[in-house]
């Protein structure tokens, strides 16, 4: 299994911008789907982003898409989530994920970090 822990979480105003860290350890084959998903309070998790192991195919949530850009880099075991433009319904924990699969259009993962807090303030 791969370890993951996350971290550039924090509290930030609306319109900011947080980048947010994954580094990976354990099995760190870089030949996974890696990725980021959320929950608010109250809330379900939900799937943010996803990269393609090669890191060149990408997916967002509507929500976030032109906001946010994820990115990995593999030698350093890796993966990046750019959130610009910051609006108080991002306040939620990032959880950054691994052995990710979309499968009826709802993506799942088999590894996951302990979570960071990102707050927005209006």
């Amino acid at each position: 299994q791969v370890q993951l822990v996350e971290s550039g979480g924090g509290l930030v105003q609306a319109g900011g911008s947080l980048r947010l860290s994954c580094a990976a350890s354990g099995r760190t084959s870089g030949s996974y789907v890696k990725g980021w998903f959320r929950q608010a309070p109250g809330m379900e998790r939900e799937f943010v982003s996803a990269i393609s192991w090669k890191g060149d195919i990408t997916y967002y949530a509507d929500p976030v898409k032109g906001r946010f850009t994820i990115s990995r880099d593999n030698a350093k075991n890796t993966v990046y989530l750019q959130m610009n433009n910051l609006k108080p319904e991002d306040t939620a924990v990032y959880f950054c994920a691994a052995e990710m699969l979309r499968y009826n259009g709802i993506w799942r993962a088999d590894s996951w970090g302990q979570g960071t807090q990102v707050t927005v303030s209006s």
